[in-house]
């Protein structure tokens, strides 16, 4: 086994690339069943959220290879172009549009990235806790699909474990900062007086919970919630002392509505530059903020072109984000350390399995020599030999038996200047200076 990653990220694309690989719930199975069924692949997990498409997989090598650690590159890139045209033909991108923006990871890389991704160390908000959840539920879905097996599941399960360490042990989730919550920060830059205006927001996820929340406690009481399931809209709404309506809903509400915050899953734009317009003037052009939080996105982009509305996507409040991670800068040197050691032991832990095929052939050929000088041992008593005498033969009979393998090959080395291998046999049977 090999892993191997290939990825698209925030810091790698724009949003409009990013949304067109995107992987929504719905189309997920069919997505994990194709990428399975690929040549080489033996597991996977898909990680797809606003702000990254990654594909973790397993890949199966030649059975001789001892140590996937130090597999060929050359084997690993042939992957690399694998995954970029099965990403490509599942979307509909030109590969040299992916080859450009997407980064390739292999061996310890791919833990290492994968445990910064999970302790939020490479989100766009720095130390962002929501992401730890999105690839839990990614894994769980993988898993539930039988597509993850020993490899990618000790992998995410020691990511998981060190991403707890680094919750526990560092500041890295103080002074909590989001997406959601620089949101709302922008929302405060451009309105003197939140308390005084009225929040539209789409959508009833754990993103649009937490600008719901942010937005409470900054004192606006005017929350309306905008869902295709209008029961889960009126129970976010009733969380927040606003209300919940349905989709159908929103040009109605538009009218009266200072600040648009929308995050769904929707593969199609739920809000237009005509909807915006006609309820901008019937606010006789009072300013309105619309924040774009989904990828793909859920308002259309042409409604930035259109006076009075102001319209920031994912990308556009980067700015706003950084100021607030700069006090996480600390924490996040001791995270990397935390997760520096964490790749040290799931290698060590990696390369100490590589030697289990070994030491049961080992422990399997001496029970052999055992079994076989016992059952000598067994007839000699028959014949009335001594026991005295039986114990000997026997002892000698295994000693010199798993000696003679050992020996011989020892003498071989020692003769052809192969040193190395008389210094590790005496490291493994531990002789000291009594050699």
């Amino acid at each position: 086994m090999a892993l191997v990653l290939l990825g698209i990220n925030h810091n790698t694309a724009n949003v409009s690339l990013r949304e067109q690989v995107a992987f929504p719930p719905e189309k997920m199975e069919d997505a994990m069943r194709r990428v399975t069924s690929l040549d080489d692949v033996n597991e996977a997990v898909i990680v797809s959220t606003c702000n990254r498409t990654e594909l973790y997989v397993d890949v199966k090598l030649d059975e001789s290879a001892e140590d996937p650690l130090e597999t060929d590159s050359s084997v690993l890139e042939l992957e690399q172009q694998k995954l970029l045209k099965w990403l490509s033909d599942y979307h509909g991108v030109q590969v040299s549009d992916l080859s450009t923006c997407s980064y390739f990871h292999w061996r310890e890389d791919v833990i290492r990235h994968l445990m910064r991704v999970a302790c939020g160390l490479d989100s766009m908000v720095l130390g962002e806790p929501q992401i730890l959840g999105q690839i839990k539920s990614a894994f769980a879905v993988a898993k539930e699909l039988g597509a993850v097996k020993s490899g990618l599941g000790k992998a995410f399960q020691e990511a998981f474990s060190i991403a707890k360490e680094v919750r526990t042990d560092t500041a890295i989730g103080e002074n909590p900062v989001s997406v959601a919550y620089a949101a709302v920060t922008l929302a405060e830059q451009i309105f003197s007086d939140l308390g005084s205006l009225n929040a539209l927001l789409i959508g009833a996820g754990h993103t649009i919970e937490l600008v719901a929340r942010h937005l409470s406690e900054r004192g606006v009481k005017q929350i309306v919630i905008a869902n295709r399931t209008l029961q889960n809209a009126v129970k976010l709404g009733d969380k927040f002392g606003g209300r919940g309506v349905l989709l159908s809903d929103i040009p109605q509400e538009l009218e009266h509505a200072d600040i648009i915050v929308s995050s769904t899953n929707s593969q199609l734009p739920l809000l237009g530059k005509g909807a915006v317009e006609r309820a901008l003037k019937t606010r006789r052009h009072k300013p309105m903020l619309l924040v774009d939080l989904a990828v793909p996105r859920d308002i259309e982009p042409e409604v930035a072109q259109i006076s009075d509305a102001y319209l920031y996507s994912v990308d556009d409040i980067r700015d706003v984000i950084e100021d607030g991670v700069k006090s996480r800068a600390q924490a996040a040197e001791q995270a990397a350390a935390i997760i520096e050691r964490g790749v040290e032991e799931y290698i060590r832990q990696l390369r100490a399995l590589n030697a289990v095929a070994t030491l049961r052939a080992f422990r399997d050929k001496a029970d052999r020599i055992r079994q076989a000088e016992l059952d000598k041992a067994r007839r000699a008593l028959e014949k009335g030999q001594s026991p005295e005498q039986v114990l000997e033969l026997l002892a000698r009979g295994i000693t010199n038996k798993l000696l003679h393998s050992p020996s011989v090959q020892m003498k071989k080395a020692s003769a052809e200047g192969r040193d190395d291998v008389v210094t590790l046999a005496q490291e493994l049977f531990e002789l000291g200076d009594e050699s």
